[in-house]
């Protein structure tokens, strides 16, 4: 199987990579649009800021090359993001593969920090990507903006207010968390993902 992991300069790409590894996978880091094209699952990796990563994609012309596959394609965290229809983190028109826009959380008081670091619960899951995933089961977050609940949404995780921890359209997916250190049940995501 080839997994292609999409390489925009995004900060997580090569923890992605390593995980991957780690599970006894070969993909491969690469911003050729031929060899995402060719490959049986693309990975679309987090890390960043929205605004210079659609710069990044346009400049590398993957914007395109995304919205242009029809294997299945995993986005995390602001790999989802950029697959959103827009994101307040610097006013950034993203791909639209999702039509959900992707907000800031607000501080409901000033001892609550708007950056959600660490481990949260996810819950109604639904879809190929949590099969034997338990309700309730503990991901790694690092993240001040999220995707609103949408008709997309596969599950949802509860910080300040519920959001959606996971979006599936179509061959598209994607998740908040970081499913390369989200432990045991990271894996089954990622191993769910890759048996589709």
């Amino acid at each position: 199987m080839k997994i292609a992991i999409i390489d925009y300069d995004s900060k997580e790409a090569k923890a992605v990579l390593r995980s991957l590894q780690g599970f006894g996978f070969n993909p491969v880091l690469t911003s050729n649009a031929e060899e995402i094209r060719a490959a049986d699952k693309v990975i679309f990796p987090g890390g960043g800021e929205a605004q210079d990563g659609m710069k990044a994609l346009k400049e590398k012309k993957l914007d395109d090359v995304i919205l242009s596959l029809n294997q299945p394609v995993l986005g995390i965290c602001l790999g989802m993001h950029l697959m959103c229809r827009q994101s307040e983190e610097g006013d950034t028109q993203c791909l639209g593969i999702f039509r959900v826009n992707v907000k800031k959380f607000i501080a409901p008081s000033p001892e609550i920090k708007i950056l959600e670091v660490g481990w949260n619960t996810i819950s109604k899951l639904k879809g190929p990507l949590f099969k034997s995933v338990p309700e309730k089961a503990a991901v790694y977050y690092v993240h001040s903006f999220y995707p609103e609940l949408d008709a997309y949404t596969s599950a949802v995780t509860d910080y300040i207010h519920p959001y959606s921890a996971a979006l599936s359209y179509e061959n598209f997916h994607g998740v908040q968390f970081h499913p390369e250190t989200s432990g045991v049940a990271g894996e089954f995501v990622f191993r769910n993902f890759l048996s589709l």
